[in-house]
């Protein structure tokens, strides 16, 4: 019986054990723990997670660093002209003028110029341009002082893979590769000239005592403009424009000389009445020589009405040459024929000689757009080494200047302001 009351109360110890063993009050303060636990390490991933998305939020607001600019550091543009009289002073001044607009607008742009003693300098120009390539110039501008003559030079430059502009010519050039042409069409230029000649001695138009046409303020008298006048003239008008004129032409034989006497007589020669005394007097495009041949026309003519010299150095040549002798009309005062004074014609157009015009010491001037040559052509210079793109043909439309409207060409001629911010960015804003 006592053997039976002991095993029951090692079973009922057991049992007391095992309940022990389960019982839960120690182990819930430890879960309660784990819970809290629990806790912190959820609220330990929201602050990581709002830790990522602050730093999201900073890669957002920090500005992303800009593309790498397509223009170089600096660009140098460099030219050459074929001599340094005002003619291409105007334009060098504008090549300048327009590198400055350029550097005030944040780029770095620099031009070289030089030039040749004189336009019969041939082989001066050639060795320019060769100094050029070798300089490595980011962009050559030229006028040539012959088209020809610098041919084998422009062929260096294209194999040094530098752009090259050509200034006071619209008309391709064989053989090379030109990246823009900046000017104007000699030939028009000169039939220009022509019909303001036409005008002045009897013809329909603005200058002398035929038929008046009303002009706008601000008309551009360019080809266009005449060619509709005088399809109108009529045989009694055409009859009545009588003259005697003379020809000073630049360098004989040469490109722009023959292009610019091929204009004018292609207008004169339809008009009976308008006899050109002699052979063209070749001045080289000189003012000095220009006077001489102004001195022998004048000499050997004392009935002459009228001088038209090809470029304006020549033609303010003229002009000295007639004043000196006591036989310049003055603009208003003529034509009167056989009075013994001659009217000047020339073409170009530049400060002096729009206030020679101004002041009516020469009756008409067709310009060809000087600072144009300048301004836009640092512009497609820059453009270009930016990345950008130029038109090939950029046509300054030459038109005729006179008294009436000189003060439109200078002091401040009008030129369109250029989007340097475009190209910086390699665009082509002229295209």
């Amino acid at each position: 019986m006592f053997g039976k009351r002991i095993w029951v109360a090692l079973v009922l110890v057991l049992l007391l054990a095992l309940i022990a063993a389960c019982a839960p009050t120690p182990q819930v303060i430890e879960v309660e723990k784990e819970v809290v636990v629990e806790k912190l390490v959820v609220e330990t991933v929201v602050v990581e997670k709002e830790v990522v998305v602050e730093k999201e939020v900073e890669v957002v607001v920090t500005p992303t660093p800009a593309p790498k600019a397509p223009c170089p550091d600096s660009i140098v543009v460099c030219w050459t002209p074929p001599d340094i009289t005002g003619v291409f002073r105007t334009a060098t001044d504008f090549f300048n003028l327009s590198a400055l607009d350029a550097r005030t607008a944040g780029l770095n742009v620099s031009l070289v110029s030089q030039a040749p003693t004189s336009h019969l300098a041939f082989g001066d120009q050639v060795a320019i341009i060769e100094d050029f390539v070798a300089r490595e110039c980011d962009v050559i501008a030229i006028s040539p002082i012959e088209v020809e003559v610098v041919i084998p030079a422009i062929k260096k430059a294209n194999e040094a893979g530098i752009p090259v502009i050509i200034v006071n010519l619209l008309e391709p050039i064989a053989g090379v590769e030109v990246a823009s042409y900046i000017g104007f069409d000699n030939t028009i230029a000169a039939r220009i000239s022509g019909f303001a000649l036409v005008d002045y001695f009897g013809g329909p138009g603005i200058l002398g005592t035929g038929r008046e046409v009303e002009v706008e303020p601000g008309t551009y008298l360019d080809l266009a403009w005449w060619e509709e006048v005088y399809e109108t003239i009529t045989d009694e008008e055409k009859a009545a424009v009588e003259a005697k004129v003379a020809i000073i032409e630049g360098v004989a034989g040469g490109f722009f000389s023959q292009a610019r006497l091929n204009g004018f007589h292609s207008v004169v020669d339809e008009y009976p009445g308008i006899e050109v005394v002699g052979a063209p007097c070749a001045a080289d495009w000189n003012r000095e020589k220009g006077i001489g041949c102004a001195e022998d026309f004048l000499t050997a003519n004392p009935d002459l009405d009228g001088i038209w010299a090809a470029s304006n150095e020549m033609g303010l040549g003229a002009m000295l040459a007639a004043e000196g002798t006591g036989r310049l009309e003055l603009a208003g005062e003529g034509p009167v024929l056989g009075d013994k004074k001659v009217a000047i014609f020339t073409n170009d157009v530049t400060p002096e000689s729009a206030d020679r015009v101004a002041e009516g010491k020469m009756v008409a001037e067709t310009t060809h757009g000087f600072p144009d040559w300048g301004w836009y052509g640092t512009e497609f210079g820059v453009t270009m080494a930016c990345g950008g793109e130029v038109p090939q043909i950029f046509d300054i439309r030459p038109r005729t200047m006179y008294q009436e409207n000189a003060r439109l060409f200078y002091p401040h001629p009008a030129l369109e302001p250029i989007d340097w911010d475009a190209i910086k960015e390699g665009g082509s804003p002229r295209k």
